[in-house]
């Protein structure tokens, strides 16, 4: 006896999407070409397929018209693929017997010819049609997920994230490549705009941070390679050598005192503002409270010739100069990524003078000068050791600019306000502030704004063209002067001030492709980590279980910075309390017979999904790490990979009926 061929029966919708599709595309030609395809059980249009109704819709025609295929034209796969496969489950249909079409994005979006896209949607249907006859049933698999989370950086974001898995007794592992947690956050003297002191907000949390049983923080260490799938990651970690014991260390700084380098070195906390031994803390509120050598500056570690005298004034024994770098294994089921940003380098517009006049400041290095920790302890003093009477503010250096960077960097203007009032407390020298448009659009901003105007701060609304200290007039005599068109007053004008500070903008931190390769997620083309969905998934990434949050996504202020952390945080914890992830089918396989053994697939799969069996000489493809991406099935010379929805017969017919009327 023959084996009876299966009945197709389709159902084809289509979705206005409100105007998106409908204005553009007639969906009810559409439904009445379809309906004389083959196979066509049900063709119907709907204005918003995805809601409830439309869904319920689905179901309910699987149910009553006995469809065992169905077709949905309507927008972004990535949008809504997982809803339409729920709605043919309901049914009682297996989702994989579901082919989505994607006539906004590919159709409406891109056409103004009404008639055109429209027969551009009746062949993208008749395709998906002529394709889903080959579907066949699919399960989705599951991969236990490893319940620790490893969180790559701790600034403000890296804390937040880590504090609240750990609260809700998840164990943590946060690697930070500085010496010390904090991140740009502990540089600052206050933050808008409510000037709470940021050391007072941010070391409580570094603290609890250090203290937590459920974190285990690990300063001066990077992440060296990552391997595994979401839920089952092994991460390599190296811990640079600090050259101090950091179980016996206290911090009482007696080895810095001691040591008797005389030479001293810019020190980075304070932006160079300041000096620091070779054997240094960051600064006072650093966590750890561990003293650090830098081995590039350190005598003993450069030519061995040194009294050790630091080693000698520490009663706890705890430097140890035969330190070596150790590399650690972790396995943990998810990742957050929240290494920040880098500040643009003022070098970079010379018509600014920053390195040029010793009285050009950038906006961190005024944050230090500014703060009590500071390197003059909060007194606005010049590198010319005099007091400024008036100041320039500089808004948009780096930020809004063709020639630089094109986008918003979203801080500058509220820093600057903040900075101008700072400036104004600490030194009553007369503030302007030179900016393009001024932009405060988070809470209390505005108002914050309009308390520097009652402070008497001058605003003049133009992009600077240049510093120079080339005196026309007595005034401007010892003076840097700005040049600036004030496009409100309509003329030029040349305003003398002491000191210059340039609020630079916020850029993606130079290793953000080094670390993007590391972790197998996506850069936009400002550098910054690419989101899965800029509105629906704004934390996830394109890989399963890795998770942005803070500035590395793109320039945002503390507050945000702070959402996002607890946004990718929750991610983490919903992907933990399940237990376990539902793994697409839409992965490749072997096929045995025709393998010849040849192993071109195995170098080529970016994932490290393939191996190669050497018992039977075959590749073996682990769909637990396969991600779909068909660069094995394409490549392989004996055809003899094959993946799931993307079959020959499934994808060379589609193709066939797209040209069909070409």
């Amino acid at each position: 006896m023959t084996e009876k061929k299966e009945e197709i029966r389709t159902g084809f919708y289509i979705c206005h999407c409100g105007h998106n599709i409908g204005s553009v595309v007639d969906c009810p030609a559409v439904v009445e070409y379809v309906k004389g395809l083959p196979g066509i059980a049900v063709s119907r249009d709907y204005k918003y397929m995805c809601s409830d109704p439309g869904q319920e819709l689905i179901a309910q025609d699987i149910r009553e018209q006995k469809l065992n295929r169905i077709v949905v034209a309507s927008c972004s796969p990535l949008l809504h693929e997982e809803t339409f496969r729920k709605a043919t489950s309901m049914g009682g249909l297996n989702p994989f017997y579901f082919q989505m079409v994607n006539i906004r994005e590919h159709d409406s979006w891109v056409h103004t010819d009404k008639n055109a896209a429209t027969e551009k949607a009746m062949d993208m249907a008749r395709a998906a049609v002529a394709r889903v006859r080959f579907h066949r049933a699919l399960e989705k698999k599951k991969a236990p997920i490893h319940p620790d989370v490893l969180i790559v950086g701790a600034g403000i974001a890296g804390i937040h994230a880590a504090l609240t898995l750990a609260n809700a007794g998840k164990k943590v592992y946060l690697v930070e490549r500085e010496p010390t947690i904090g991140g740009h956050m502990a540089m600052f003297d206050k933050t808008f705009p409510t000037l709470d002191c940021a050391a007072c907000i941010l070391t409580p949390k570094m603290s609890s941070v250090k203290n937590h049983p459920n974190i285990t923080m690990w300063t001066y260490s990077e992440v060296t390679s990552v391997d595994g799938y979401v839920g089952n990651f092994t991460i390599k970690v190296r811990h640079k050598p600090r050259y101090i014991i950091e179980d016996l260390c206290v911090g009482c700084m007696a080895c810095i005192d001691a040591c008797v380098f005389k030479q001293k070195f810019e020190d980075e906390f304070n932006q160079g503002l300041s000096k620091r031994k070779p054997v240094y803390i960051p600064f006072p509120q650093a966590t750890p409270q561990v003293v650090v050598i830098d081995p590039e500056q350190c005598l003993k570690l450069k030519t061995g010739k040194c009294k050790e005298s630091c080693a000698e004034a520490c009663d706890r024994k705890a430097i140890d100069f035969n330190q070596k770098e150790t590399i650690e294994e972790i396995k943990v089921g998810t990742v957050i990524i929240s290494t920040g940003f880098k500040s643009f380098d003022a070098k970079k517009l010379p018509q600014y003078g920053w390195g040029i006049y010793p009285n050009v400041y950038t906006a961190l290095e005024i944050e230090r000068l500014v703060n009590a920790s500071g390197p003059t302890g909060g007194d606005v003093v010049m590198r010319d050791g005099k007091h400024p009477k008036r100041i320039g503010i500089i808004h948009c250096v780096g930020s809004r600019d063709e020639s630089t960077n094109k986008w918003c960097s979203r801080v500058c203007c509220m820093y600057s306000l903040k900075l101008a009032h700072l400036l104004h407390e600490h030194s009553e020298a007369e503030i302007y502030n030179f900016y393009i448009d001024m932009r405060t659009p988070g809470k209390s901003y505005e108002e914050f704004y309009d308390r520097l105007l009652k402070e008497g701060v001058n605003f003049v609304r133009g992009r600077v063209a240049e510093i120079t200290d080339w005196a026309m007039n007595k005034d401007e005599e010892d003076h840097l002067v700005i040049r600036v068109e004030d496009t409100l007053a309509g003329f030029v004008r040349r305003i003398p001030v002491d000191m210059v500070v340039l609020a630079t903008g916020l850029e993606a931190r130079e290793d953000a492709q080094d670390v993007r390769r590391l972790f197998n997620i996506g850069c936009g083309g400002e550098g910054f980590f690419m989101e899965r969905h800029p509105k629906l998934a704004p934390v996830d990434t394109f890989t399963e279980g890795i998770f942005i949050a803070g500035a590395c996504q793109g320039p945002k202020d503390i507050p945000d910075t702070v959402a996002q952390a607890g946004a990718a945080a929750a991610q983490c914890l919903a992907l933990i309390d399940a237990g376990a992830i539902e793994l697409e089918p839409n992965t490749a396989f072997i096929d045995e017979q025709s393998c010849s053994g040849c192993k071109s697939c195995i170098s080529l799969c970016p994932y490290t999904a393939i191996t190669f069996d050497a018992v039977k000489k075959k590749a073996v493809i682990n769909e637990a790490l396969c991600k779909g991406c068909g660069t094995c099935v394409g490549a392989c010379p004996s055809s003899s990979i094959i993946q799931n929805l993307y079959e020959d017969d499934q994808i060379f017919t589609e193709i066939e009926e797209v040209l069909a009327h070409v």
